[in-house]
């Protein structure tokens, strides 16, 4: 089971269990976040509906504030004696999933076999 999920402008595949790394978000360590949700899998089934998503979310846990790798930014105009170096850092959370949201389908069909 996995969703597809979207901050920061970007979008992350994820599975319960997983640690992601995504641009900041202003939560402290510890914090429970709640991501929107664009596409749900189950194994059988597969949710891309908007209106059946609008109440879904994927709950995570907050690990870490951090900063990326560094990026190095270099501009050049050749024969101008023209050149110059920036760098860059991003600030980056880390992410654990924590629960994906059950589609009705699974929830039916894990009662069913729970039962038996």
């Amino acid at each position: 089971m996995y969703a597809i999920v979207a901050t920061g402008g970007k979008q992350y595949k994820v599975a319960k269990g997983d640690i992601v790394s995504v641009e900041k978000l202003d939560a402290q360590p510890g914090d429970t976040v709640e991501l929107d949700v664009l596409m749900l899998n189950d194994g059988k089934t597969t949710i891309v509906d908007p209106d059946a998503l609008k109440t879904k979310k994927v709950a995570a846990e907050v690990l870490e504030q951090y900063k990326g790798e560094k990026v190095l930014v270099f501009k050049l105009k050749k024969r101008k004696r023209y050149h110059r170096t920036n760098g860059h850092r991003q600030n980056l959370t880390k992410l654990l999933i924590n629960e994906l949201p059950v589609s009705n389908d699974a929830a039916k069909s894990a009662s069913t076999e729970a039962d038996e």
